[in-house]
């Protein structure tokens, strides 16, 4: 009796095993053909907003519209809607204009993004900014609230703010491996911490970070892996420890990140370049690449700054972050005042050095005013 009831308990495990494994297959195949099917009639629906596009440019005379493009496109908009329902209103119509005029060629256009997407880009003037998001929407997989999100908070903007020669900098899609100032973002926007600006301790910030560790992934850009928090640093008979050690496996080199609340020093700058040298002799690996050392401040003095740091130092960086999101207006101006103090200071290091040679001081006149 007992072996008949272990033979129909094993039976009935081997019938629920094949369900199972029926189910999950089928599950799968089902949700490969959806996903296959969305992507396919997405494309194919952008590509349709891309031809409406351009029939209207064609017809309004060219990317200049002419006096009667207005009406055309108003009344095209009345017979649409008539026709197809409320996704063709004036509104979306100069859309799909603006989209064919951002994006003249068609065979450029990726599958993978959503109608949503596009219209986020269109709305980016500057061509380079546009293709830089466009391409790391691509590489990332951005939703299209991320993409969003890295154009209002000027993601772009940010990340040339470091270089000297923005000429290289707006070639950054086409790189391959990027240096250090294709990866450091000044001034860092850390909102999603969610952490009050009032009164706040490192601890806290360190913590907020790694709790939304994605987030500020998405912040730091792509290739991004975290090794260690609290890293321990020994040299000599002294211990020190890193806030957050990162390895970027683009660009092949660790990413040391201490926080400050307040503003950067001198003595935080000397502490990262302490632990820089002590990677770069010690823990880099074959083919790595010289590390980058970020202090991270919710404020700092470029004047400190600039006499701190080596003129030839090219991979320690002081960024002040904010914990909210600033307006547009405000992250403009600070990224000027950003792009001023790095011109002031190449200028500064493009003045010839004084002349050598021995003091002589001034020689004295009598009381007439005579040698």
């Amino acid at each position: 009796m007992a072996n008949r009831n272990r033979k129909k308990t094993a039976s009935v495990e081997v019938v629920e095993s094949v369900e199972k494994e029926l189910y999950e297959n089928v599950r799968s195949i089902l949700a490969k053909a959806r996903a296959t099917v969305y992507v396919a009639a997405n494309a194919e629906m952008v590509r349709a907003y891309w031809n409406v596009g351009r029939e209207i440019v064609e017809k309004q005379g060219g990317s200049g519209r002419s006096a009667y493009g207005d009406g055309l496109v108003d009344r095209l908009a009345v017979k649409l809607t008539a026709k197809f329902g409320p996704g063709y209103t004036r509104v979306n119509l100069f859309y799909m204009r603006r989209f064919y005029l951002a994006f003249p060629n068609v065979h450029t256009l990726c599958k993978q993004l959503t109608w949503s997407h596009y219209r986020a880009l269109i709305t980016v003037e500057n061509e380079d900014a546009r293709r830089y998001y466009f391409d790391e929407a691509i590489k990332s997989k951005w939703s299209v609230r991320v993409l969003q999100r890295q154009i209002e908070t000027q993601f772009y903007q940010r990340l040339i703010a470091n270089h000297s020669d923005l000429s290289s900098a707006g070639k950054l899609v086409k790189r391959g491996v990027p240096d250090a100032q294709d990866i450091v973002r000044s001034p860092a926007i850390l909102e999603f911490a969610g952490i009050s600006p009032v009164e706040y301790k490192e601890k806290d910030l360190q913590e907020g970070l790694v709790k939304h560790l994605s987030k500020f992934m998405l912040e730091l850009g792509r290739g991004f892996a975290l090794v260690r928090e609290q890293c321990p640093i020994q040299i000599g008979g002294e211990t020190y420890h890193c806030d957050l050690l990162f390895y970027n496996f683009i660009a092949r080199c660790f990413v040391l990140i201490d926080l400050k609340v307040g503003k950067v020093t001198p003595q935080d700058i000397g502490q990262m370049q302490l632990y820089k040298h002590y990677y770069e002799r010690e823990m880099m690996n074959p083919g790595d690449n010289p590390p980058i050392g970020i202090v991270l401040g919710s404020d700092r003095d470029e004047a400190v700054i600039r006499y701190t740091l080596n003129e030839h130092e090219r991979n320690l960086f002081a960024v002040k972050y904010h914990l909210d999101l600033p307006t547009v207006e405000e992250l403009s101006l600070e990224l000027q005042r950003e792009r001023a103090a790095i011109e002031e200071a190449m200028a500064l290091r493009a003045l010839p050095p004084p002349k050598s040679g021995r003091y002589s001081a001034p020689r004295k006149t009598s009381k007439g005013g005579k040698r």
